[in-house]
């Protein structure tokens, strides 16, 4: 059952996999968020400084420009600087993790995704602005 009260909050989803972005777009919808897609890092900067989405979920490893990268950008960027940015990755290491948290992503999620997991994720950046 969609929750209408979330249909202000934006959430971008940046991942090369068409398959990874489908999966987050069809749960996320069903939960009353508006999606928005990008295929690699350089596009999930330029849609995130229009959109100024509430959340983005973030692959590491995408052409162009990886999530590392993107990272660096929309922290410079003043529309974006604030914007909780969530690892989203195969690498399912305590390396992989450590190091995506110490550049400065907001949270860290691994595939195949844990949809309890990122209920908590939700919850923990999204709540404040119901």
């Amino acid at each position: 059952m969609a929750q209408s009260d979330n249909s202000y909050r934006v959430i971008l989803v940046a991942d090369d996999a068409e398959d990874n972005r489908e999966i987050l777009n069809t749960f996320l919808s069903i939960m009353g968020y508006v999606v928005v897609e990008a295929c690699n890092g350089l596009e999930a900067v330029k849609i995130a400084a229009r959109e100024r989405p509430n959340l983005i979920i973030m692959d590491l490893s995408m052409p162009v420009v990886d999530g590392f990268n993107a990272l660096r950008i929309l922290r410079q960027l003043p529309e974006t600087s604030t914007v909780p940015v969530v690892a989203c990755t195969a690498h399912d290491t305590s390396t992989h993790k450590v190091q995506a948290l110490s550049v400065g992503f907001d949270e860290f999620l691994t595939k195949p995704i844990d949809f309890t997991q990122l209920n908590w994720v939700l919850d923990r950046f999204l709540k404040e602005a119901a």
